[in-house]
């Protein structure tokens, strides 16, 4: 049985930084894709960004790419997400998520954690 633990969540202004972080206890973590989806008010949850097993690989919905970086620490059995340029349609729960593949299918993924809130004020 795995588990994920999201941090680093909060409330900031527009133009602000955040880094969210995973905490992962699920055996064999290194042989993950590793990912982040986020759920706003009235929205279906989305892919916002993956990452290979071994951190060579990554991938960004559009609306962030060049803002956002995922990143992981295989020693530590964390994955983060630094979010810069924050904006008001950034504000969601943001959740960690591991399977076998980086995609934006949620269905491929298999351990999910409870999430963390974004706020962001114009």
């Amino acid at each position: 049985q795995g588990q994920l633990l999201e941090s680093g969540g909060g409330s900031v202004q527009t133009g602000a930084s955040l880094t969210l972080s995973c905490a992962a206890s699920i055996r064999d973590f290194s042989s993950y894709s590793m990912a982040w989806f986020r759920k706003a008010p009235s929205k279906g949850r989305e892919f916002v960004a993956g990452i290979t097993p071994g951190g060579g690989s990554s991938d960004y919905r559009d609306s962030v790419r060049g803002r956002f970086i995922i990143s992981r620490d295989n020693s530590n059995n964390t994955v983060y997400l630094q979010m810069s340029g924050l904006k008001p349609d950034d504000a969601a729960v943001y959740y960690c998520a591991a399977g076998d593949v980086v995609t934006t299918y949620q269905q491929r993924y298999v351990y999910w954690g409870r999430g963390t809130q974004v706020s962001v004020s114009s």
